[in-house]
């Protein structure tokens, strides 16, 4: 069955009242990202508010050499508090946002937020609680740089990734670990190497498996 937006309302955004439901079904529309696909590029012009009704996108704070620094990830259910902040303002983005999966998202313009959120209290509920949590996982993320070293930083984020995924295989290179916690590769892999010996992961060739 072809999943149409009003789909994606009903099962996805549960918060929603069917009043909201109806509303986002009328001026929302979907599009699809491939992996690896850019949704949002630092210094862009935000036209739409993103909501994430399948997939998982990954955001990214980029420094003046080009060099990317993970921040947290978006998944369904989802709406890039980013976008709405900016195109809220009529500012650019500070942030990257790319998909990591097939990723579909649900489009809403900027024109129609104040309606949304004067009009539907479940609306405000919903921005509210994204934005509870996006600010939660940036203290997270400040607390790791901050207070914790490289080898708990890591274990952290593969914690999280087994979290998110549901499952124990991490298809993620040492490259692309290091790229997420902005540090060398060599560092991941003697890191990742002291984990294993301690019982906590297995190195497979493409993938690594947490057994902790």
């Amino acid at each position: 069955m072809e999943k149409n937006i009003h789909w994606y309302l009903q099962n996805v955004f549960t918060l929603f009242d069917s009043s909201l439901r109806q509303r986002v079904g009328d001026i929302g529309f979907l599009r699809t990202f491939e992996a690896g696909d850019v949704l949002m590029r630092t210094g862009q012009y935000i036209n739409y508010t993103i909501l994430i009704a399948e997939g998982r996108v990954k955001l990214y704070r980029e420094g003046e050499e080009g060099e990317e620094f993970f921040m947290y990830y978006l998944e369904p259910g989802n709406a890039c508090a980013m976008s709405m902040i900016c195109a809220a303002h009529q500012d650019t983005s500070p942030m990257m946002a790319k998909a990591v999966d097939r990723t579909v998202v649900m489009m809403i313009p900027i024109q129609l937020m104040s309606e949304l959120m004067n009009n539907y209290p479940s609306w405000y509920t919903f921005v509210i609680e994204n934005y509870r949590a996006r600010f939660e996982e940036l203290l997270l993320v400040v607390d790791n740089v901050v207070f914790k070293a490289m080898d708990e930083r890591l274990e952290f984020y593969l914690k999280q990734q087994v979290s998110k995924l549901g499952k124990k295989d991490i298809l993620l290179t040492h490259q692309e670990i290091a790229n997420d916690l902005n540090t060398a590769r060599e560092v991941v892999s003697r890191l990742l190497k002291k984990l294993e010996q301690a019982g906590k992961v297995k190195l497979h060739r493409n993938y690594i498996e947490w057994t902790s």
